[in-house]
């Protein structure tokens, strides 16, 4: 059949995107936190070769696209995958599906990453889903400063962190010094023998816990920084680090401020870092410090906003 641009669009918006040169689909799988159950995947696997080319791939994004479905197909498609709770989507000019790393099991993680996603996830790509806004949000959730999933690099970013404290009473000054041995950022040093940490170099990763056997090195609750501002590809932007750590409520308060101050002061067609820029770092951050924009939500949901985003 002869498919219109319209056609096109339309499926689009559904999470449908069409293989160049073809009149077929990938279908566009959203994982709210990069995790599928086994019966999740053994329908992908189904549907793969039931609707599709009988391939999966996997996006930089965390998302899985099974290629090859026809347009006719895309309704049975989407109600197959339906049956283990599963939906397309995750394109448009509005907040896309959360990356996140796996630091629930990795043993540098600091937090459960994928419960955090998650729950981004329901607030934010759910909840906010029939919002538009000047392009596409990505979000990112990092459980460690290892920054294996980039946060800095996306529209806002989250990496926990865990803040040490050194008890000078309780350090014996001892000859070899576990914590300092322990510190990839070599922030550690000993001043007469006992261990001072430069709050300078550390970043918080959490990897000298447990390496005083004198109990000199306590930590603090997990905190999280936030960046927000960051942009991959064409044009490249390191995210803007907030002066401050929050706890994990009210970074997912960030996050909401962020979606309304994009809304309410980005321009059609510009990406949040663009935003950032335009407005300064300094403002913004106390724009998303402050309880201003939350206050004014029902507000700034009612702004009309045209999107600029391409795909």
């Amino acid at each position: 059949m002869a498919l219109s641009a319209t056609d096109v669009k339309k499926v689009k918006a559904q999470g449908f995107l069409r293989n160049r040169g073809t009149d077929e689909f990938s279908a566009r799988i959203i994982t709210e936190n990069g995790v599928l159950s086994a019966k999740q995947m053994q329908n992908l696997v189904e549907a793969a070769e039931k609707f599709g080319n009988g391939k999966i791939e996997f996006t930089s994004r965390l998302t899985v696209e099974l290629p090859g479905v026809k347009y006719e197909d895309i309704p049975a498609f989407q109600e197959y995958v339906a049956k283990e709770g599963m939906e397309t989507g995750g394109t448009g000019s509005r907040v896309r599906p959360v990356v996140s790393c796996k630091g629930t099991t990795c043993v540098f993680g600091l937090y459960d990453t994928q419960a955090l996603a998650s729950e981004i996830h329901r607030r934010f790509y759910e909840g906010y889903h029939a919002v538009t806004l000047p392009h596409k949000f990505k979000i990112a959730v990092g459980g460690c400063p290892n920054n294996c999933v980039k946060p800095d690099l996306n529209d806002l970013g989250i990496v926990g962190q865990r803040v040490p404290r050194l008890n000078t009473e309780t350090c014996r000054a001892c000859k070899k010094c576990g914590v300092e041995a322990s510190c990839p950022m070599q922030a550690v040093k000993r001043k007469e023998g006992y261990a001072e940490i430069d709050p300078s170099v550390c970043n918080n990763c959490g990897r000298c816990f447990g390496k005083c056997p004198f109990g000199a090195l306590t930590h603090s609750e997990t905190m999280y920084r936030v960046y927000v501002g960051g942009r991959w590809g064409k044009k490249i932007r390191i995210g803007s680090p907030l002066n401050r750590l929050f706890t994990q409520e009210e970074a997912l308060d960030v996050v909401e401020k962020a979606i309304l101050l994009f809304k309410s002061k980005g321009k059609t067609g510009e990406r949040f870092g663009e935003t950032v820029e335009r407005l300064g770092v300094e403002k913004v951050e106390k724009m998303l410090v402050a309880n201003n924009l939350l206050k004014r939500k029902e507000e700034i949901l009612e702004e009309e906003t045209i999107g600029g985003a391409s795909c």
